[in-house]
């Protein structure tokens, strides 16, 4: 059974930081991209950063440039998002979602999601 399991989320101050966890079971984690999505309340789901399988490059988006950073460890099929520098804006529930090799911006690209960890960044 294909799983992946989010941690890491909690309450944390503007300018704090957090590492976001995802478990991945279930298939061997080398042969998929990895997508980090965020969602806020009354806001769609919006990509955060990927990290390719075939080379592991990595993509971002313009929010999170700089402050966020993506990477794998496929041997223990795990995934991670450190968080630096965070913001009040940067408030969401964040997903991890796997897709065959190659990265994509669009959610629905992707096959198999967790169901979520809260980040909430608030003074």
């Amino acid at each position: 059974q294909v799983q992946l399991v989010e941690s890491g989320g909690g309450l944390v101050q503007p300018g704090g930081s957090l590492r976001l966890s995802c478990a991945a079971s279930g298939f061997t984690l080398d042969r998929y991209a990895i997508g980090w999505f965020r969602q806020a309340p009354g806001k769609e789901r919006e990509g955060v950063s990927c990290i390719s399988s075939r080379d592991g490059s990595t993509l971002y988006a313009d929010s999170v440039k700089g402050r966020f950073t993506i990477s794998r460890d496929n041997a223990k099929n795990m995934l991670y998002l450190q968080m630096n520098s965070l913001k009040p804006e940067d408030t969401a529930v964040y997903y991890c979602a796997a897709r065959l090799i190659t990265c994509s911006r669009w959610p629905g690209a992707y096959g198999y999601w967790g169901q979520g960890t809260q980040v909430t960044v608030s003074s």
